[in-house]
């Protein structure tokens, strides 16, 4: 039986349970944020997430850690396949009428860890399909429409982790915040085992994509409550980890899916939208901070290491493992991260391209001629209705027109330019960058197979079928 000690969960029976594993195990914990931007106490935000930052003094934190989209459905599921949304088929959401799934044939992350006798499991938040692809031995505490009973999340998944001490776990736990909710993030009702962290709307920062409103504040001030939320989650797990003997012998990954749900982020290109957390612990390995450029394609690649168990045989993974950057300061041959975007919503068509290095940013806006669509959540948002309210007011720096009609390429000077704002793309002193990286996102199109790629007519030629 479990039992609440101190809002975690504990067994008195750990012992036994070492006991009985006779080898080292080579586990996997999955810890999946929802809508969270480069927001961490560990990354300088003045928001107070004292677990994950422990977190990240123990492990590696990635300070150029990137999603190849920012889209949640998409982004989940390149996470789960080591490639980019428009080589996996989950091109939109998941869910619902958007309905959006894996190609077949798509080799996953429970697909490969079950065949090699894992015990894997999901709790909370799926939001991939179809299930055919993702055949998790438990689904637990599925999502629900306001769940953010994070103590609920931790006795689902260190019960099933506490379950299976004869074989290696791998565990994915996809939290509900900080994405929006009806009500205020969650933050409407107390939940069981968290001591809420109220900020005062007046004392927020407020990131260079946003305008300083009222309303924007207080929407922040929500937002970071359910980090907080979150961040009280995650520690109950770890803690967990700890208690059982089992937390050096994990491997341990925090990550966003997408940038924050306020526009200038979520479902953008630009820095807030896919420029988020990144931690990875592993037994073995000397903590750190890491300036190389990682992608979200790499986290499948580096499970797989860590597990010792082989990429699928039919295609190759877009990204590699993390495992040789653990403890490192930097890796000067990881200079650029590329990034694919099809849709968010089933009617917001919008396919875009880029690629980012440490000094510029290219994007290419595919169906450019269309207005850039705005996700319904970030749509029907404080933050978004009192910025509509009055066309002149800016994005951070960049008006409304600019933002919601895009040009067909976009490059930015990085360096000195970090809000994107200063488009480069038709500057005759920048043609010569412009040309070198549209060359190597073209060449990183090519060799995936982009569907949207001129004369690529086969999605599926890629793995050898039809």
């Amino acid at each position: 039986m479990l039992k609440a000690m101190a809002g975690v969960t504990a067994v008195s029976a750990a012992p036994a349970l070492a006991q009985r594993r006779t080898r080292r195990q080579r586990n996997v914990l999955l810890l999946i944020s929802d809508d969270q931007g480069l927001d961490l106490g560990c990354y300088g935000v003045a928001v107070r997430t004292p677990r994950i930052d422990r977190l990240a003094r123990g492990g590696t934190l990635f300070r150029h850690g990137y999603a190849a989209v920012s889209s949640c459905s998409p982004s989940r599921a390149v996470i789960n396949t080591g490639l980019f949304t428009h080589q996996n088929g989950m091109y939109g959401l998941n869910h619902d009428v958007h309905h959006q799934s894996l190609l077949p044939g798509i080799e996953t992350l429970p697909v490969l860890l079950r065949h090699a006798g894992y015990a894997t499991a999901l709790v909370g938040k799926k939001h991939v399909g179809p299930d055919s692809a993702f055949p998790y031995e438990a689904e637990l505490v599925p999502e629900r429409s306001g769940i953010r009973d994070v103590r609920e999340l931790a006795v689902a998944a260190t019960s099933f982790i506490r379950s299976t001490d004869d074989r290696p776990f791998f565990v994915t736990v996809g939290y509900s915040d900080p994405h929006r909710a009806a009500v205020d993030y969650g933050n409407d009702r107390a939940w069981p085992g968290v001591t809420p962290e109220s900020y005062d709307p007046r004392r927020v920062q407020i990131p260079a994509h946003l305008p300083d409103l009222p309303a924007v504040r207080q929407d922040l001030a929500e937002y970071y409550e359910s980090l907080s939320r979150l961040d009280g989650g995650v520690g109950m797990i770890l803690d967990d980890l700890t208690t059982t003997g089992r937390a050096d012998e994990t491997l341990v990954i925090f990550l966003s899916d997408n940038g924050r749900p306020f526009p200038g982020a979520k479902t953008n290109f630009y820095d807030p939208g896919i420029h988020l957390p990144l931690i990875v612990r592993a037994a073995g390995s000397a903590p750190g901070v890491c300036d190389a450029m990682v992608s979200w394609t790499d986290v499948a690649p580096t499970v797989l290491d860590w597990a010792g168990v082989a990429p699928p045989a039919a295609y190759e993974l877009s990204g590699t493992s993390l495992l040789p950057l653990l403890g490192k300061a930097d890796d000067p041959a990881r200079d650029a991260i590329f990034a694919s975007h099809d849709f968010h919503e089933i009617n917001q068509y919008y396919p875009m391209r880029a690629i980012r290095t440490r000094t510029y940013k290219y994007i290419l806006n595919l169906a450019y001629p269309l207005p850039y669509p705005i996700a319904g959540d970030v749509a029907g948002s404080p933050s978004w209705n009192a910025i509509v309210a009055d066309p002149s007011i800016r994005l951070g720096a960049r008006s409304q027109a600019a933002y919601r009609q895009r040009p067909a390429e976009e490059l930015y000077d990085l360096a000195r330019d970090p809000a994107e704002l200063t488009n480069l793309a038709g500057d005759p002193d920048h043609a010569r960058i412009k040309a070198k990286l549209a060359e190597r996102l073209g060449a990183m199109r090519t060799a995936t197979k982009d569907p949207w790629l001129a004369g690529q007519t086969d999605p599926y030629s890629h793995l050898g079928a039809h």
